[in-house]
């Protein structure tokens, strides 16, 4: 196994690392400035896109350009102009919130969740979009909304509050998009700056889960048993995403400022994303929004 810095753009916040099989292109973005990165697989071609408010999360559309969370709503993006139109926001009347996390089921809909600013209290909820641009509410009480992800089958559908310290995995309504019986597939309560952010899940069903301000990435299996361990390079890893022409490469992204105050600053390689390579192990594809 080895880890390198793929690219360092100083991210103040990097998030959503997002690998397209279509174009063989990793997109990631920093939440916290408002920019959208691609590259190809070997770190060159580098483009970035500025949007005018902090982004939670992006998905890449069917039909082409991007659906992206922005702090005050969903919009899509148009990659060719930059162009944003409005689809809705969730949360008008929350301006302590934010949108942030998001992924794509198997059938076209993006689930996304919000965070509260502050990280304090449970003002947040995880959401669906649907491919006919309706947003329903799945889940309220959130803090910080993180790592959405599907087992390979797409019938488990797994979830994080990083404040709550735990992730949650629910069965999955592949027909209506709705997850259901959640329960703990692992806890992180009592352990000191050890906080689920970003997930993904690899073609063996075992679930990837970067734990920020701890340094380190836990794969865990589908019955929640700790597989592996690794520690980065960097103590504020973000989020994480498999991609490369055989998936066989584990993408990281880190901060290089911590959000707020009381969280732990880094070494001079954060805000990179870095590239773990010879692990054996290969991702899924990601999915495209179908509206």
């Amino acid at each position: 196994m080895k880890i390198d810095v793929f690219i360092d753009v100083k991210t103040t916040l990097g998030e959503g690392p997002l690998w397209d099989v279509d174009e063989q292109r990793l997109y990631w973005i920093d939440s916290a400035d408002g920019r959208i990165f691609r590259a190809t697989a070997d770190g060159r071609e580098l483009r970035a896109w500025q949007v005018p408010q902090k982004i939670g999360s992006m998905a890449l559309r069917r039909q082409g350009g991007a659906v992206v969370s922005l702090a005050r709503g969903l919009h899509f993006l148009d990659f060719e102009t930059g162009h944003l139109d409005l689809i809705e926001d969730p949360e008008p009347g929350k301006t302590s919130n934010r949108l942030n996390d998001g992924k794509v089921d198997a059938q076209g809909r993006f689930l996304f969740g919000s965070m509260d600013t502050q990280e304090s209290g449970p003002n947040g909820a995880l959401y669906r979009l649907d491919p006919d641009h309706s947003v329903h509410k799945l889940q309220d009480g959130i803090v910080v909304s993180n790592g959405p992800c599907w087992s390979p089958a797409g019938d488990t559908f797994y979830f994080a509050d990083t404040w709550a310290e735990e992730i949650w995995a629910y069965d999955y309504d592949q027909a209506t998009g709705t997850p259901s019986n959640r329960r703990t597939l692992a806890s992180m309560q009592g352990k000191h700056f050890r906080s689920p952010d970003g997930s993904t899940v690899d073609a063996e069903g075992c679930l990837w889960n970067a734990q920020v301000y701890e340094g380190q990435l836990v794969r865990y299996t589908p019955e929640g048993l700790v597989d592996r361990v690794i520690a980065m390079p960097v103590k504020n890893v973000t989020s994480v995403m498999f991609g490369g022409p055989n998936l066989d490469v584990l993408f990281v992204t880190s901060m290089s400022r911590p959000p707020l105050p009381r969280f732990p600053t880094d070494s001079v390689q954060g805000g990179s994303v870095f590239a773990i390579t010879g692990l054996g192990i290969r991702g899924v594809p990601e999915h495209r929004y179908a509206g």
